[in-house]
């Protein structure tokens, strides 16, 4: 029998009063909510892809850049995902016995920190960096999508905001890294096959 660390003691009340609120909520919005939560993340995709696209037309440092949106994306995750394991937070709707808009997921698929929180934070941070447009709509959105996690009843709220300051923090830290030698790096890599993908034709 796997051991797990009960989070309803830090915010188990405020979690509960999102959940009764969503019960209470017309049917349209927890349809919406529910949707955004399970498939907003595409949208972090698109916003890169756009920063990318709109990047490789400037200069190839900043196609450097904005490519390395999604591979700080899939660090952040890598590094969540291990705190995750490593923590081992029962979902609320497991310790608190609560009927949730979302399928409560079965034991051992921890709560904390939310990856989900950690993936758009993430994303909205590398995106700043890109654009300054771009990362604000990727903010608002992954505030969003923190917010709808507790919403359908996934996650605590001190989750998701573990979650997010994770994702931020690694995004941060790694771009960067990458901004402290773009123009070499980038040069390089235009001398190589991946030319197209930092300059357009």
């Amino acid at each position: 029998m796997m051991l797990a660390f009960d989070g309803a003691v830090i915010d188990g009340s405020a979690y509960t009063d999102v959940v009764d609120l969503a019960h209470r909520s017309p049917a349209w919005l927890d349809s919406i909510v529910s949707v955004w939560s399970t498939y907003g993340l595409a949208l972090f995709a698109v916003l890169m892809a756009v920063g990318w696209w709109r990047a490789r037309h400037v200069d190839a440092r900043a196609a450097l850049i904005a490519l390395a949106a999604p591979v700080t994306v899939v660090v952040a995750y890598a590094v969540n995902d291990a705190l995750k394991s490593a923590v081992r937070e029962d979902r609320p709707c497991q310790s608190l016995r609560v009927v949730t808009l979302e399928a409560c997921p079965a034991p051992g698929d921890w709560s904390f920190p939310s990856n989900h929180a950690a993936i758009a934070a993430a994303a909205a941070v590398a995106l700043l960096f890109v654009s300054r447009r771009l990362g604000t709509v990727a903010a608002v959105a992954a505030c969003a999508m923190a917010a709808s996690r507790v919403w359908v009843g996934a996650h605590y709220p001190h989750d998701v905001v573990a979650g997010g300051l994770v994702g931020a923090l690694v995004a941060f830290l790694l771009t960067a890294l990458v901004r402290r030698h773009p123009d070499a790096l980038a040069r390089r890599l235009a001398a190589t096959w991946l030319r197209p993908l930092l300059v357009a034709p």
